[in-house]
């Protein structure tokens, strides 16, 4: 089995809700991920990833390889239809993060990973 890569989808509070994205098919996106993703990468829902301006919100996490190399985790906002579900299942498919360059179309759903304060 070849090293995959790990999305994370969040679906707390506001991403993966009808309240705040009514025309979005959630439970179909995680699938659709899944499907185009393909083994071996994984995909896993989370709780509220705390980026609900954000949201939907995707975190593309690199191979242990990629990130023994460098690579970081992107986290990728505005999820919310088939064309950018595609642009991820393909840049995973791809190698994901220090593998494959981020394509130019999912640039702007990059944003900074958040840094949470120690309590």
């Amino acid at each position: 089995m070849s090293a995959a890569v790990t999305v994370t989808v969040c679906r707390g509070c506001c991403c993966g809700t009808t309240r705040k994205h009514p025309g979005v098919d959630h439970d179909g996106q995680v699938g659709r991920l899944r499907a185009a993703a393909g083994p071996p990468h994984r995909v896993r829902v989370s709780d509220c990833l705390n980026v609900c301006g954000e949201s939907n919100v995707v975190v593309v996490q690199p191979t242990p390889a990629a990130r023994r190399d460098g690579a970081r985790p992107v986290w990728l906002g505005g999820v919310l239809d088939g064309d950018v579900e595609s642009r991820v299942a393909a840049w995973v498919s791809a190698g994901g993060p220090g593998v494959a360059p981020l394509p130019s179309a999912l640039q702007a759903h990059a944003f900074p990973a958040p840094r949470w304060k120690a309590h």
